[in-house]
């Protein structure tokens, strides 16, 4: 593997653009038709079950009572005035969240298969049989069948749209980005880029992320799960495999419309616990597309109580939706973070105040432990309770 790992990163050295690269052809002219041109859409499957979340992660609270569908919409609807055009756009208000949000019901389900035998757990059972279990969602891959089967996608082809950015709710880093809007949109139609997937430099956080590699001339998304267990460590090396993908994606809605018409939208199974599709594997697909190597600053996710507690730290401060890092940190990364399994139930019980956190660097709790007010970490702490 080490020799055809080699060729392929140098294969790829054209194919992911450096984000201070896009960033130079500036700001398009005019941003209101480009914005005219795009749909965000936000993947919001998650339940929050490693922050003791029994609901939708989206509705956890995240930043002065703020959820995460909240954040994400003073996100957008900053963009939209900075455009000018927030006069025009009809945000829809749901009754039974606390925030704002675009509401498109996307949702497909797998009948899960019994391992010995090999048999459907749920072929003798409808949609709403008492045994859940026997039913499962197939992944975020599912999107682009989705969009089609629910005419959706032919709709907002009918608007005039013709990207979609697709991130992850649970993503506070993931922004609409003009610059990269601007690249889309200004090259010829015939050499158009239909698909751009944003990667990030990897740490020893995220030896676990999909990478880009190139295969029969495709690029292609290589998960952990589809790696051979003999080659894991070296999927995990961040000195060979030296980015990550950050599932902030810009895809091109004819594209998946020629696609899923062709039925040639083939995207590679991931064998976890249960069968599952990711929506990046089908850059390999889409006719130029690209990677782009973006600051670290935009892939920020929450996905344990480790990382909702240095988001409602004063590491960042909030404005109009996003997080950003304190000027007052002298690093330019965040702590390492650590929490015991006792705060996942009950994590804002744990603290009678968010620590200050600006000169920590590592921090792990185990055990019965509680925060009280004015507490302040600094470099390394290793606290255990009983």
């Amino acid at each position: 593997m080490s020799d055809d790992v080699n060729i392929l990163l140098t294969l790829l050295f054209d194919q992911i653009q450096p984000y201070d690269r896009i960033k130079a052809k500036g700001l398009p002219e005019n941003i209101t038709a480009c914005l005219n041109k795009l749909v965000v859409v936000k993947l919001n499957g998650g339940l929050g079950t490693s922050m003791g979340c029994k609901g939708p992660k989206s509705l956890i609270s995240v930043r002065n009572e703020n959820t995460f569908l909240d954040l994400t919409v003073q996100q957008i609807e900053v963009q939209l005035q900075n455009s000018e055009q927030l006069c025009s756009v009809n945000i829809q208000r749901s009754s039974w969240i606390s925030g704002s949000c675009f509401q498109i019901p996307l949702c497909s389900f797998f009948c899960s298969i019994l391992t010995k035998p090999l048999m459907p757990m749920c072929r003798s059972m409808g949609v709403n049989g008492e045994n859940t279990e026997a039913w499962y969602p197939p992944g975020h891959g599912d999107i682009y069948a989705s969009f089609c089967n629910s005419g959706v996608l032919d709709k907002l082809l009918a608007e005039g749209r013709e990207y979609i950015f697709v991130s992850n709710i649970d993503n506070l880093g993931a922004t609409v980005d003009l610059f990269i809007l601007h690249h889309l949109m200004s090259q010829p139609a015939d050499k158009r880029c239909e698909f751009i997937m944003e990667v990030t430099d990897k740490t020893r956080a995220d030896v676990k992320g999909g990478t880009l590699i190139q295969y029969e001339d495709h690029l292609r998304l290589l998960e952990i799960a589809q790696v051979p267990k003999a080659h894991v460590d070296e999927f995990k090396s961040v000195t060979k495999f030296k980015i990550f993908n950050t599932n902030n994606l810009w895809i091109s809605l004819p594209a998946i419309k020629r696609l899923q018409e062709k039925n040639s939208m083939d995207l590679e199974i991931i064998v976890n616990p249960k069968l599952e599709t990711a929506v990046g594997a089908a850059i390999k697909s889409f006719k130029n597309a690209m990677g782009v190597n973006v600051p670290r600053s935009r892939f920020l996710p929450v996905k344990t109580s480790s990382d909702l507690l240095l988001v409602m730290s004063n590491l960042y401060s909030l404005d109009a939706g996003s997080l950003t890092m304190s000027k007052k940190r002298e690093f330019p990364t965040t702590p390492h973070v650590k929490l015991g399994s006792s705060f996942t139930k009950d994590f804002l019980t744990r603290f009678e105040n968010i620590p200050d956190m600006l000169e920590l660097d590592h921090l792990t709790v185990s055990g019965d432990v509680t925060f009280g007010k004015n507490v302040s970490l600094k470099v390394k702490r290793i606290i255990k309770g009983a």
